[in-house]
């Protein structure tokens, strides 16, 4: 993960060992970057992956407090990620908060459904992505 300086946290005067650390994984490379953005405004670590296997070495050498991830996704889909990640590493199976354009695919309905997964459909307003990580790592707490 990138130390601190590279990740252009709003307020220098944190503890880096008091933030959070969020992976964002999309495929698509301006809302990515957007979120990324924006959670550093909100005083989270972030990293960025822009599909499911380069998510998946991210997560074999970084702990993550949360993951937002896009399901729809080459090389390897947001749902297959989420079944190899919460198998490496149990701790992030209730840690994702999914967001995809295609929440009314029956079979991606059914995922999200078979593992009560928390999700927003696209486009979403960002601050209820904000407040739903909030409440995620609040309950971790």
């Amino acid at each position: 993960m990138a130390d601190e300086t590279q990740n252009g946290l709003a307020d220098d005067s944190i503890h880096p060992q008091a933030l959070k650390a969020v992976l964002v994984v999309d495929d698509d490379k301006q809302l990515a970057s957007a979120l990324q953005w924006i959670m550093r405004d909100e005083n989270y670590l972030v990293d960025v992956a822009f599909d499911g296997e380069e998510a998946m070495l991210k997560v074999k050498v970084h702990e993550y407090d949360a993951v937002i991830c896009d399901l729809m996704m080459p090389r390897l889909r947001g749902d297959e990620f989420y079944l190899k990640a919460k198998e490496l590493r149990p701790n992030l199976e209730k840690r994702f908060i999914f967001i995809t354009g295609f929440a009314s695919d029956s079979g991606m309905k059914d995922f999200l459904s078979e593992h009560h997964l928390n999700h927003l459909a696209k486009p979403f307003p960002i601050q209820e992505l904000i407040n739903r990580v909030k409440e995620l790592l609040a309950e971790k707490s």
